[in-house]
């Protein structure tokens, strides 16, 4: 079973940048497409970006040009780097992998992380 783990998360003034990472301990994650998603309160899961295994990284309009998905091989790893943040990117983030070439869509990811919290305030 693949377990996945969120880390660099924290708070943030308004036009700041965080880096949040997805690792996972027992398996490889370069079988794996892994994809990003925020949950702000009170609302439903928000797809934010994923990186498939071919072709190339894939953004919601609401983070294009500012959120930057990549993998690190060696360090099996993959990174969420978030800049120019807005109050309104607060909320609990998740990775989560499916085992497939192609971005899926958010129920056809069988495995998630616990979630990390970033909040965008002044």
């Amino acid at each position: 079973q693949l377990q996945l783990v969120e880390s660099g998360g924290g708070s943030v003034q308004p036009g700041g940048s965080l880096t949040l990472s997805c690792t996972a301990s027992e398996f490889s994650l370069d079988r794996y497409t892994i994809g990003w998603f925020r949950q702000a309160p009170g609302k439903g899961r928000e797809w934010l970006s994923c990186i498939p295994l071919s072709g190339r990284p894939k953004y919601a309009d609401s983070v294009q040009g500012r959120f930057t998905i990549r993998r690190d091989f060696a360090k099996n790893t993959v990174y969420l780097q978030m800049d120019s943040l807005k109050s309104e990117d607060t909320g609990t983030y998740y990775c989560s992998g499916r085992h497939s070439s192609y971005c899926p869509l958010a129920h056809e990811y069988p495995h998630w992380g616990q979630g990390i919290q970033v909040t965008v305030s002044s």
